[in-house]
């Protein structure tokens, strides 16, 4: 099988983020016709076809999603290595480390578990540019970010809180936090109340402990993320079963009882490629997410 050129791999890439043959040949700058050959080409060399083609645009097969996802993660390794040579090549004693690195995570981690690290990282690396941006934890999630080639490093949950990590991703656990029962302040039956949640919520790591629970009721107010559910709970709208990253937020509003010795617990982590684990900024982050485990 013959390689395929660095120009093949941004063509699959632009195709896939524009959804057009045509709309990829205007963001390149080449032809329509360039696009389709290259296209063409490298269904040729890889053996699979990878977009669907119809009158609506083209739009990856699991194999194009496959393919452009290594696209993005061969086409990413060339501007680290052109940022690690170029910090290599700076005077002795200067830190050699630059660029951008793309982060995704989850909300509550992106709100409690990043900011510190990432401030550890500018005083030692002033250099390197973060980027980060919050994804739900819905299907690929964070992990499927990473995956793709849309990020150097995610936040996310772990082991059996999700559906299996993505092959070839590297993970490694930053924190394991149990859920809490979240109640308003000062009710004397908070059992008896309707259950807030929210789709991020509740993993299969949790599922079988819900199961199991006959107290808790059937979710019956639905909100949009951990935030609005602490605000409803601590308005008299329910209880809630969270997280304890997720009540870093909390107020006096609510009050928090433990689950006991068997209640769920989940494992938050980082993923990330093998190729990005072998950057400096990237082995950088990490240094300083796992410095500040418990």
């Amino acid at each position: 099988m013959s390689e395929l050129l660095p120009q093949e791999l941004r063509i699959l890439v632009a195709v896939a983020e524009a959804g057009a043959f045509s709309a990829a040949a205007t963001a390149l700058g080449v032809t329509q016709s360039a696009v389709s050959h290259s296209v063409r080409g490298s269904e040729a060399k890889l053996g699979a076809v990878l977009f669907e083609r119809g009158r609506s645009g083209a739009s990856p097969t699991p194999a194009g999603e496959r393919a452009v996802g290594h696209a993005r993660r061969i086409l990413r390794s060339y501007e680290v290595m052109g940022a690690e040579v170029r910090g290599a090549a700076r005077e002795a004693g200067r830190d050699a480390l630059g660029g951008v690195l793309r982060i995704v995570a989850f909300r509550s981690a992106a709100l409690h578990l990043l900011p510190p690290a990432l401030e550890r990282l500018a005083a030692r690396h002033p250099g390197i540019r973060p980027e980060v941006r919050v994804v739900r934890e819905i299907g690929a999630g964070a992990a499927g970010e990473v995956a793709a080639g849309r990020a150097d490093l995610g936040i996310a949950t772990l082991g059996g809180a999700r559906e299996e990590t993505p092959p070839g991703l590297l993970t490694g656990v930053l924190a394991r936090e149990a859920y809490r029962l979240v109640h308003p302040a000062g009710h004397p039956d908070p059992r008896s109340l309707p259950l807030v949640d929210w789709d991020e919520n509740c993993g299969s790591y949790t599922r079988a402990w819900w199961r199991a629970q006959d107290w808790i009721p059937r979710a019956t107010v639905k909100a949009e993320d951990d935030a609005m559910v602490l605000t409803m709970v601590g308005r008299g709208l329910g209880m809630a079963i969270m997280p304890e990253l997720s009540l870093r937020d909390a107020t006096e509003a609510v009050e928090i009882t433990g689950l006991g010795p068997q209640g769920p617990v989940r494992q938050v982590g980082y993923v990330t490629t093998a190729e990005s684990a072998a950057t400096l900024a990237v082995r950088a982050l990490i240094r300083e997410l796992r410095s500040q485990k418990g």
